[in-house]
């Protein structure tokens, strides 16, 4: 008696028993579900990295602006007019008396646009303020509604005029990149709103604005509070200018994404689930085993949170591929176990739900083993990676297979035999047929590649070989950027949108807002900005002489917003010189006596232009300098507004050769960093260790195949033929995502992931179902055909279950899980294909010149 014989003669005889223990032990591990896990970032990948360490020094020592902030544009015709001025005028009167959006306002000038500078340049024309003065908003709508549009025009031709000294602040940042200076007509323009946060602080922009500024930085408002006044500013604005106004900023994007996750979760996963519950129907034609079925699928997802919580693993995107994982080998497990249980009663129709069960748990509880194993132990193989987030993906990867085969290889067929024993005294018969033995049309669907095998294996693996080839080669030029536009939710189609009242989706213009925004406008904040960290001589005339030439370089570089004149926008020591220079005599007359080349800015005696500079203005100084308390300058930096549509990889190369140009001074260098850049390096460096994850995965699994099947069989090649069908699934699969413009990123490289835990799975029950069959055949073609009708009808059912429960996803609005489904399902049916196609081959050809 085989050690398989001996667990399925145990779970039988003491069912009752097993069915106890496993539940006392399953409510044991489901008691530790956290309702509420903690999270793990991607940033926690990278957290000591260069880029990140230069940007902690920067936040630390340089003053920047960390409020929270969301856009107002404004699109039209002609954006410039007086009654369009005075609309912003009055939307920002009302932004702030809103109960619920006005306290998250920033104290200090809490709303700044083209309007203010407008409205307040009027005012000092007329003698109203002094020029120095900061009129409210009050005054500043009162002042436009009185005047007539060729006054109007005369202020605002004056504003925006390049050559103007009088304008304190640059109006060319509230317009778009393709506005051509000096004109008194644009198509966009941009209100800034700005809100502070416990979490966050009070920076100046240096606009002109209103009232008066405090300095108490604790506003009790919360950063949800905060995402909340954005989208209830959106409303505002919605209903005050229509189609012709949006609001962007982190909140819109938020409860843009949120919504558009529910709209399309409230469609799919209905849809899902009955598609799952229809092909389950098919394959088992009893209610009961789809209930059992399901049954047991819940109950190892409790497994999966109580490992989660009793271990502490906090949640993270790359654990999203565990639970559909377990699902799938749920689903397989379940097919298998009720398949050979059903094999088994039609073979002795005299046997009770006893017997067969003891027969068909026999016949396959090894091969489930053995899958627990192989798969179980290959995940575990990346408990070696330094990366906390890939080690809780191992863990619970590896717990949860465990689980799998503890629920469906013991506890299911325990209750099946109870529940069937039961009704079976009752005169209930229940025996079946297996899916896929009779003839029809899966049983020919399912004989394809068998016939295959038996007549031409050798050009059956051979075209595979050449296909898997052909992926491998479109694998290596697959795009693997991070771009968070890839992340915002797309617009329903048409169909869905004449879906039936609250199964219809909402409009979602998220992405193409965020697209214009990010190309057309310079935004505010570390969010939307990269950095170059200058150390060392920073006061070497030749170091600000690099840095105006990195400015040069980023004006060719496309990640960066252009800003009207072409050149890219950017802050440094040489914009802030030349800012604060126009609008303070003491610093101009400073760096002219400095300036020996009629640039415009001092080549010598740096330290006191500096120090001059501080003077003036001493918070837009400290946004591009460090200077120690002892009077010493040590670093400087540089800020560029990133477009929108760059993906991170794009912005942190950009970055690089603008940091490789400044790094050229004397006794100075230059580091890029920025969220962008950090992301870039957190995302380059874990898809790194995600392939090399998938790799070790496959070494392990083939190592410990080749063991189990020469301890077995003492054919350890039937391990490397157990899993070549999978890694040309994974070949198919990455080159699937080529043709479709998948990219590869740490996202869809945990999904793979799935390719492999399915994939092994299929491979193995389909050979030690082939290798049990030969034993007792002296027919190749019928032990291949009986494993094809009976293994192969559970792997159809298995595969097309979840395949289509998951790849239905394919149409969700928001795309990370739009690709997660068309991934998933792809992963199954390349799993499912090249079990049924290449596997039978390899085994006929491993029968004939191997065994």
């Amino acid at each position: 008696m085989t050690a398989g014989d001996r667990v399925a003669d145990f779970v039988v005889s003491h069912s009752r028993l097993v069915i106890v223990i496993l539940l006392l032990v399953t409510a044991g591990v489901a008691a530790g579900v956290d309702p509420s896990p903690d999270s793990r970032s991607i940033g926690d990948v990278q957290a000591d990295s260069p880029e990140q360490r230069a940007l902690d020094d920067i936040e630390a020592n340089f003053s920047t602006d960390d409020r929270t902030v969301a856009q107002v544009v404004v699109r039209g015709d002609d954006v410039l007019t007086r009654e369009s001025m005075v609309e912003t005028l009055r939307l920002q009167r009302t932004l702030r008396d809103d109960e619920e959006i006005g306290p998250t306002l920033a104290d200090d000038r809490p709303t700044v646009g083209l309007a203010n500078l407008v409205a307040t340049a009027a005012i000092h024309a007329g003698g109203g303020e002094s020029a120095t003065g900061t009129p409210s908003l009050d005054d500043q709508i009162s002042r436009l509604e009185s005047m007539d549009d060729d006054e109007f025009d005369r202020v605002l031709s004056a504003v925006l005029d390049p050559e103007s000294e009088s304008v304190p602040a640059d109006p060319y940042r509230f317009l778009p990149s393709d506005y051509e200076p000096g004109t008194t007509d644009a198509e966009a323009r941009t209100l800034f709103v700005f809100q502070t946060t416990d979490e966050g602080g009070t920076g100046d922009e240096g606009a002109t604005g209103d009232e008066d500024a405090t300095d108490d930085d604790s506003t009790g408002v919360t950063t949800d509070e905060a995402f909340d006044a954005q989208v209830a500013i959106a409303d505002i604005v919605d209903e005050r200018f229509g189609d012709s106004a949006f609001v962007f900023g982190a909140g819109i994007v938020e409860s843009e994404s949120g919504n558009a996750l529910v709209d399309s979760f409230v469609v799919l996963l209905p849809l899902a689930f009955l598609l799952v519950l229809v092909v389950l129907a098919v394959a088992y034609r009893d209610v009961l085993d789809v209930a059992l079925g399901l049954v047991g699928v819940g109950l190892v997802l409790a497994w999966l949170g109580g490992v989660m919580g009793w271990l502490g693993i906090p949640s993270s995107q790359l654990l999203i591929a565990v639970p559909f994982l377990l699902i799938g080998l749920s689903i397989d497990y379940a097919l298998h176990v009720v398949m050979r249980y059903r094999e088994a009663g039609r073979e002795a129709p005299e046997a009770d739900p006893a017997a067969a069960m003891r027969a068909g748990l026999a016949g396959v509880l090894v091969a489930l083993a053995a899958a627990t194993l192989s798969t179980g132990i290959g995940f575990l193989s990346n408990l070696v990676s330094s990366i906390p987030a890939i080690r809780d993906f191992a863990l619970l990867s590896a717990a949860g297979i465990f689980a799998t085969f503890v629920v469906f290889g013991l506890l299911v067929p325990a209750l099946k035999v109870e529940l069937d024993g039961w009704l079976a005294d009752r005169g209930r018969d229940r025996r079946k047929t297996a899916f896929g033995v009779e003839a029809g049309v899966a049983n020919r669907v399912l004989s394809v590649g068998g016939e295959a095998a038996l007549r031409v294996p050798v050009a059956v693996v051979a075209l595979a070989l050449v296909v898997s080839a052909a992926g491998g080669v479109a694998a290596t030029d697959i795009d693997t950027e991070f771009n968070e536009q890839d992340f915002l939710p797309l617009d329903a189609p048409e169909w869905a949108k004449s879906l039936p009242g609250p199964l219809a989706p909402g409009d979602y213009d998220i992405r193409e807002n965020a697209e214009f925004v990010g190309d057309s406008f310079a935004r505010p904040g570390g969010g939307g900005q990269t950095e170059v960290l200058v150390e060392g001589n920073v006061t070497d005339p030749e170091t600000l002489d690099r840095i105006v030439e990195g400015q040069r370089v980023a004006s060719d570089r496309a990640a960066f917003v252009a800003r009207s004149d072409g050149t890219a926008t950017v802050e440094s020591p040489a914009t802030v010189l030349r800012s604060v220079a126009d609008r303070d005599e003491d610093l101009a007359r400073r760096i002219d006596a400095s300036d020996t080349d009629g640039d415009g800015l001092p080549d010598e005696n740096l330290t006191a232009v500096y120090d001059a500079l501080f003077d003036a203005a001493p918070e837009e100084a400290a946004t591009v300098l460090h200077r120690t308390d002892d009077g010493r300058y040590v670093a400087a930096r540089l800020s560029l507004s990133v477009r929108g549509s760059a993906s991170a990889q794009d912005a942190a190369a950009d970055t690089r050769a603008v940091a490789e140009a400044v790094a050229d001074a004397p006794r100075a260098s230059a580091i890029a960093t920025g969220g962008q850049v950090v992301t870039a390096v957190a995302q380059d460096g874990l898809l790194e260790t995600l392939v090399e994850a998938l790799a070790v995965t496959l070494v392990a699994i083939l190592g410990l195949l080749a063991a189990l099947y020469w301890r077995r069989y003492r054919a350890p090649a039937l391990g490397v033929v157990t899993l070549v069908p999978v890694v040309c699934a994974l070949a198919w699969l990455l080159g699937t995502m080529w043709v479709l413009d998948i990219p590869f990123n740490t996202e869809t490289a945990v999904i793979t992931s799935l390719a492999i835990g399915l994939g092994v799975d299929y491979s193995i029950h389909f050979s030690e179902r082939f290798v049990e069959e030969r034993r007792g055949s002296d027919s190749t073609a019928e032990t291949l055909r009986t494993t094809i009708t009976g293994t192969g009808g559970a792997l159809l059912g298995s595969a097309t279950t979840t395949a289509a429960g998951f790849g239905v996803l394919g149409f969700a609005l928001t795309p990370p899980i739009r690709r997660f489904g068309i991934v998933t399902g792809l992963s199954i049916v390349f799993a499912f294909v090249a079990c049924m196609t290449v596997l039978p081959s390899l085994l006929v050809l491993w029968d004939r010149y191997v065994a």
